[in-house]
C-alpha cells in the first residue's frame, strides 16, 4: 500500500532511513543516532518535504520525501529490495514535477544503476566537501519524457 506519510509515521521513516542508508552505505554506518534521525525527520523533513511510504502489511517498506524539484530523501529496506517498492514510491514525485534532481554518493552504485534506468540522468559530480558526510556525491537530474 502507497500513502503519503503523517507525522505519526516519522519514527518509522526514520527507521528505515537508517536501515537502508546503513545498509547500502556501511563504510558510513553509525554516522547518526536513532535520537538524531527522528529530530531529522521531526524537524527537517516532515515539515518541508511531501513525504510518501510503501507498506508491506503493516511494515514500511519504502520512504520518498521530496519537494521543489527534488528528492531529499529516498529509501527502501533492504529485505523489500526487487519488488518495485523503490520504482512505485519514485513514480509518485515523477507524477508531481516536471523536473526532478537528486544527490547520492558516488560509491553507492546500486542507487545510481536505478536512477540512470529509469531515465536520471548524471549532472555533476563533487568531492564531497560541501556534503556532511565528506563523501563523493553525484547529482542526477531527470525530466519528463517529450519536454
Amino acid at each position: 500500500m502507497l500513502r503519503q506519510l503523517a507525522q505519526t509515521d516519522m519514527g518509522a521513516a526514520a527507521q528505515v532511513h537508517r536501515i537502508a542508508f546503513d545498509h547500502a552505505m556501511p563504510w558510513l554506518a553509525g554516522l547518526h543516532t536513532p535520537d538524531e534521525d527522528h529530530w531529522f525527520y521531526r524537524e527537517r523533513v516532515f515539515p518541508t518535504c511531501h513525504v510518501w511510504g510503501c507498506f508491506t502489511g503493516e511494515e514500511l517498506s519504502g520512504i520518498i520525501a521530496f519537494n521543489d524539484g527534488w528528492i531529499e530523501q529516498f529509501y527502501v529496506r533492504p529485505t523489500a529490495h526487487g519488488r518495485g517498492i523503490g520504482t512505485e514510491l519514485l513514480r509518485v514525485a515523477t507524477d508531481t514535477f516536471e523536473r526532478l534532481e537528486l544527490w547520492t554518493f558516488q560509491r553507492n552504485t546500486r542507487a545510481r544503476r536505478f536512477y540512470e534506468a529509469r531515465g536520471f540522468v548524471l549532472a555533476e559530480e563533487t568531492d564531497g566537501t560541501r556534503n556532511e558526510e565528506k563523501e563523493p556525491d553525484a547529482r542526477y537530474v531527470w525530466t519528463r519524457p517529450g519536454r
